[in-house]
């Protein structure tokens, strides 16, 4: 095995399993090393047991490429590989799963993604995925590095420029925008209108009186740049966690439903959000959904099987047409269309 490849898949099963972000970035910049450097040095380097010389590679790292030049599948790649880090899917999980063609939800490091738009794309790719849309902050998420005016239209241009290098794997143009306190959307309206698809989302005021927070919930939805409402609760279930944000579902969801906007199932182990109750209230109410990763890094596209838990759990294996992301980029782009 090449050794930068094998520090790159440990990198993306770290990912995966939510390890912090400094060991992420250690074999990551340790496999850019390795690019960077002829494979006669590395072997003599691993000869001599001197591969720490090399600018970012540590103790673990060296390890990892010293076996892959030996020709061996590193062990600590052999035990990320075999890491249960979740159960086998059951098998209507397992049919919504094959279904999807693509990812409506996913960052990059032009927001607070740890890594650039190519590696992400080329990951979904690599998953099978027809599609991901490429949704970075809005501007007032400033702890997100979220992107102003300037900085996204910059961003259509490059995602142009890499989709003509993804030999017919699509990057869609979107943004996961702000849900500002009075309703609006924190980015403007011509933006807006360019992009593929747009996520809206509540990041701030998350605990503010249920009838306030309804009332902008309700407003974002009916703007027609509105094609997802994004983890609608903002809940946490890890660490400290953090408590479901109220509002009245029958107006929130009523709205999806009237607009024809559709509730995301996140995917992210930390939110799995809306909770089931909710999620069966949207599709009582006519609602259709997204299942999304909300990925920061490669790693973790892999979370959308747990969204295909949450799905399965309330009979979307016998309604896929529900879910908007088993359609293809075409065919999701007139669904976006008919919101304008």
């Amino acid at each position: 095995m090449d050794p930068a490849t094998a520090l790159r898949r440990v990198a993306y099963l770290l990912e995966r399993e939510r390890a912090d972000t400094y060991k992420v970035r250690a074999f990551r910049r340790a496999a850019t090393t390795v690019d960077a450097t002829d494979r006669a040095r590395l072997e003599q380097l691993a000869a001599s047991r001197r591969l720490t010389d090399l600018d970012g590679v540590g103790d673990t790292t060296a390890r990892v490429i010293a076996e892959a030049l030996a020709g061996r599948t590193p062990a600590y790649l052999t035990e990320l590989e075999s890491s249960t880090w979740l159960t086998e899917l059951d098998p209507d999980a397992k049919r919504i799963r094959s279904l999807l063609k693509g990812d409506c939800h996913s960052h990059s490091d032009w927001s607070d993604g740890g890594s650039p738009i190519e590696e992400m794309a080329a990951a979904a790719r690599d998953l099978g995925y027809e599609y991901v849309v490429l949704t970075d902050h809005s501007p007032r998420l400033t702890v997100a590095h979220g992107l102003n005016a300037e900085r996204l239209a910059r961003q259509l241009d490059v995602v142009e420029e890499v989709n003509g290098e993804m030999g017919g794997f699509r990057i869609l143009t979107g943004i996961e925008v702000d849900i500002l306190e009075d309703g609006s959307l924190d980015q403007s309206e011509e933006l807006l209108g360019r992009l593929d698809l747009v996520v809206a989302s509540v990041h701030s005021k998350l605990s503010m009186d249920a009838g306030l927070m309804t009332a902008r919930m309700v407003r974002a939805i009916e703007s027609p740049h509105t094609d997802v409402l994004g983890h609608c609760t903002g809940r946490k279930l890890v660490g400290t966690g953090r408590a479901q944000s109220k509002f009245d579902p029958d107006e929130v969801f009523g709205a999806c439903a009237r607009t024809g906007t559709a509730v995301e199932i996140n995917s992210r182990p930390e939110r799995r959000d809306p909770p089931q109750d909710l999620l069966q209230h949207a599709l009582d109410l006519g609602c259709v959904v997204t299942i999304d990763s909300d990925s920061h890094a490669p790693g973790h596209f892999e979370w959308l099987d747990l969204g295909c838990e949450q799905a399965a759990a309330v009979g979307l294996a016998d309604q896929p047409e529900r879910i908007m992301n088993t359609r293809s980029a075409d065919a999701l782009l007139a669904w976006t269309a008919s919101h304008d």
